[in-house]
């Protein structure tokens, strides 16, 4: 297939177009960053710079939209909440504006989301049915959602991807959380009784792999491992996965003052469950967190 990525030269889009290229597939991503598109994506993808590039006679059989600014890396200013808004939903219905104007139109649409969408949950499970949080990333989410469904309503089959906190062995969140870990600094978060919902970066890119390829998946999936875990059991079981110990709290009150809004991200949490997914009879290769980490960290020696 001819495939144009938004957000391909991420963590994630550059481990997803290698996976791509080795099935035979034609890549185009598009990125500010188009000069290390080779580079980073391999050597074969094509890059545009921008969606003005996006011609009514370039034809594409699938879009995987998987852009937008990192959402926990700077603290939410009224400024910083903008621009993660721009360059997902904004970027969204531009997207949408060239597919309905192109004459070949893809025949599938994956667009990203979080599972940030259903808010601070608590205890409660959440599968896809489950409604919106009403906080800022859920309404982030939602308004994400929304521009993504316009390729249904162009009779374009579309899944929309609820991602979780994805774990890899070259960046994201573990990347972050094993240099304090290793130096005997692991510290759970406030009582550590927020979920975390997670899936391994091979999980990820094979659910994508499936989604695009299975006929009948359209709407909403939650990309995650079908068992979520609390902060505190993330902590020791990383801790033992790296043989050290937990030995630090970091309140919940420190975080909401250094944070502000942000806090919500690592002081909430949801547990959120795979249901659409296990029904269409995807099986996880890394089910539960232990064996993830294991092989995650083994990896990276």
């Amino acid at each position: 297939m001819e495939i144009l990525i938004t957000g391909g030269t991420g963590l994630i889009g550059r481990r997803l177009c290698a996976a791509l290229t080795a099935q035979g597939h034609s890549l185009t991503v598009l990125s500010r960053r188009s000069k290390m598109v080779p580079t980073l994506c391999g050597a074969g993808v094509k890059a545009i710079s921008s969606l003005d590039e996006y011609h009514s006679d370039l034809c594409f059989d699938a879009v995987i939209n998987l852009a937008g600014e990192p959402i926990a890396d700077a603290r939410w200013s009224e400024q910083r909440k903008q621009k993660l808004r721009q360059s997902r939903i904004d970027l969204t219905e531009s997207l949408m504006q060239k597919i309905r104007m192109a004459s070949h139109r893809p025949k599938v649409f994956l667009s990203g989301s979080a599972v940030g969408f259903y808010g601070n949950g608590g205890d409660v499970v959440f599968s896809e049915q489950a409604p919106a949080g009403g906080d800022f990333a859920a309404q982030l989410c939602v308004d994400w959602e929304a521009a993504g469904m316009g390729a249904a309503a162009m009779g374009i089959r579309t899944c929309i991807l609820r991602t979780g906190l994805v774990l890899d062995n070259t960046g994201g969140i573990l990347q972050k959380m094993r240099l304090p870990f290793s130096l005997g600094l692991a510290t759970r978060i406030g009582d550590g009784y927020q979920w975390m919902s997670w899936i391994h970066m091979q999980d990820y890119i094979a659910i994508v792999l499936f989604l695009l390829q299975h006929e009948n998946a359209v709407g909403c999936f939650n990309l995650v491992a079908p068992e979520p875990v609390t902060n505190r059991k993330f902590t020791r079981l990383l801790a033992i996965a790296l043989h050290r110990p937990v030995l630090f709290v970091t309140p919940a009150f420190f975080l909401n003052l250094v944070l502000g809004d942000m806090a919500e991200l690592v002081v909430g949490g949801q547990r959120v469950i795979p249901a659409k997914l296990k029904s269409l009879g995807y099986e996880f290769k890394y089910p539960s967190l232990l064996p993830a980490l294991t092989d995650l960290l083994r990896s990276s020696r």
